[in-house]
């Protein structure tokens, strides 16, 4: 099967610090591989994963749900704790929602979080029709490419097909549950202008865990894949500083010093 530009899985090894990066619902890597390639040139190891039934066709997510999305970012976490002495798990929209789950399950082996405009429902009258709307109708309009920044597009499909969809909402409804779970310092930065997540979820995010390190970041000049957007330089540069600060500078930093 062809993938989609830029949808293609991305694997760095770097030094004792891993990171693992998770893409959005209907996206790929390509959304945020600017920020793996800018952790990955500082020495930290990276995973990016391709989410099954992304960064090809539409109808290949159709047969998908959210327990084969949750498991492959499971699996590149436990891939990245051989052989890394932290790890350290970052998302954007439903990519977010993805590592709060690692963190709320997997405890001590994640050592922080960081999302970028995390997904904590499926907003709309539309999504409570959901259950019996998808065995009507195969998808609805695409959510890709919400960006402020001229030039600048986002790899997605143009559809979005309704039974993942549904799956969608059933992860989020569960992980909402167990957000209590989360006690990772957590980084979250949102934009205030969203045209796919509203903020909403962003305050009962952080209403809902049970973190003590929290930071909110605003993201004034962008809007939902602000990865791609104009506040991708301070999603990077924050993200980096995180990390930084839970391991030491000199651990963030040691592979991209051993290279000179």
């Amino acid at each position: 099967m062809l993938l989609l530009p830029g949808a293609e899985p991305f694997r760095h090894d770097g030094g004792e610090v891993g990171v693992l990066v998770c893409h959005g619902f209907t996206g790929s890597p390509q959304s945020v591989r600017p920020w793996a390639d800018y952790l990955a040139e500082r020495g930290l190891s990276v995973a990016l994963p391709l989410l099954p039934g992304h960064g090809t066709r539409w109808q290949d997510m159709q047969i998908t749900g959210w327990q084969d999305w949750y498991a492959e970012v499971d699996r590149e976490l436990w891939r990245l704790r051989e052989r890394c002495a932290q790890v350290f798990v970052f998302g954007l929209s439903m990519g977010g929602a993805l590592a709060l789950r690692l963190a709320a399950h997997h405890g001590d082996a994640v050592s922080g979080v960081c999302v970028v405009n995390p997904a904590n429902k499926v907003h709309g009258l539309a999504a409570k029709a959901l259950p019996v709307v998808r065995h009507l109708v195969r998808t609805s309009k695409g959510i890709a490419s919400d960006i402020a920044k001229d030039g600048a597009t986002e790899t997605g499909y143009d559809r979005v097909p309704l039974h993942a969809a549904h799956s969608f909402r059933r992860f989020l409804q569960r992980l909402d549950a167990e957000l209590p779970l989360v006690t990772q310092p957590l980084l979250l930065m949102h934009s205030p202008e969203d045209h796919v997540v509203p903020p909403a979820d962003s305050a009962r995010i952080l209403s809902r865990v049970s973190s003590r390190d929290v930071t909110e970041r605003l993201l004034e000049r962008s809007y939902h894949v602000a990865t791609l957007d104009h506040d991708a330089g301070t999603i990077f540069d924050e993200s980096y500083a995180f990390i930084g600060r839970l391991t030491g500078a000199a651990a963030a930093g040691e592979g991209a010093a051993g290279r000179g």
